[in-house]
Order: C-alpha cells, then structure tokens, then sequence
C-alpha cells in the first residue's frame, strides 16, 4: 500500500465531493436523520462547494491517496472565527480551523490520518498559525480520541447545524 498526501488541485473537486458525501455521515451522532445528513452534504459538501473552497485562498485542502485513489482529505481555514463559543474558548492567536478531517471507513488503522495530519499541521504552521481548532461530535468516541491522541485539547463546546437539528461540539485546539 503506497499512501501520499498532496495539495487538492481544481480537478479533485469531483473525488473531494465523493468522499465527503461518504465520510460526513460517519461522524454524525446516530440520532441524526438520513434527510438532515443528505441536506448538510447538498448544502455543504457538494462538487460545486468543493470547486468554491479550492478556489479560495483562505482555505488548503490536502487530499490523502492510495494508490492513486482518493481516501481522505482535510481542509483548513485560515479565518478569524465567527462563533462566539469558539472566540470565547480559544486562547491562540492566530489560530486556523481544521474544518474537515475524513478518511474512507475502509482505510482507518491503516496510518493514513497519521500521515494526513502531519501534513495538515505543516501547512497551517506554513501559513504562520500559532494554533489549529476543530470541532467535533461529543459522541464521535473516535474521532475525540484521534484527536486526543494527536494533542487537541478540549478548550470548550459549540453547537452545529445538521439539517433542523444543532448537534453539540467540543471545540479543541492544538498549539503549533
């Protein structure tokens, strides 16, 4: 297995969108409905969405492959944020957002989000971050841990909209 992680060009937008629809809904909580995540990937991660955060310069997204099949991405967002239970829970400055971090059920314990998030925080600590903050599902057992494990501290809660429904967060952040 041959694992590289690489900027997203303009032509990934369609794989980008692909794997999203796929991965998205294995981080929401099980109550969420099938409609609620069908309208956050149309709103949010569809192809065209991709094509808009690949052409913006506030944004780097790093795509994770195997054998020249995509099997992850990350997308970091280099902005003040705007939720005021994220402003209010963060201590670094400046401090970018690790909006998405998702890797094909089929790949996990394989060391591609290993991989992929080294080459995330490169990037961010390139662009001059003093910190990286995500959010994440308090019920994403998984993900908390990985995050965990990769030295994201809880620093506070937020909430988040899927579909009708706001979804509760813990807001973590990394010192770089």
């Amino acid at each position: 297995m041959s694992v590289s992680v690489r900027p997203a060009t303009a032509s990934d937008a369609a794989a980008l969108a692909r794997v999203a629809a796929v991965t998205f809904p294995l981080a929401c909580p099980p109550h969420t409905t099938d409609e609620a995540k069908a309208a956050f990937i149309a709103t949010h991660l569809s192809h065209a969405n991709f094509e808009a955060y690949l052409a913006d310069p506030a944004r780097d997204i790093l795509i994770a492959e195997v054998d020249d099949e995509v099997v992850g991405y990350t997308m970091l967002v280099f902005a003040e944020p705007s939720d005021p239970d994220v402003v209010a829970a963060l201590s670094l400055r400046p401090s970018i957002e690790l909006s998405k971090f998702y890797v094909m059920q089929g790949h996990h314990g394989q060391g591609i989000s290993g991989a992929l998030m080294s080459e995330t925080l490169s990037t961010a600590r390139a662009r001059g971050a003093a910190g990286v903050w995500l959010g994440v599902n308090e019920e994403n057992a998984r993900a908390n841990r990985f995050y965990e494990k990769n030295g994201f501290a809880r620093v506070g809660t937020k909430h988040f909209l899927v579909g009708d429904n706001y979804e509760d967060d813990f807001v973590r952040q990394l010192a770089l």
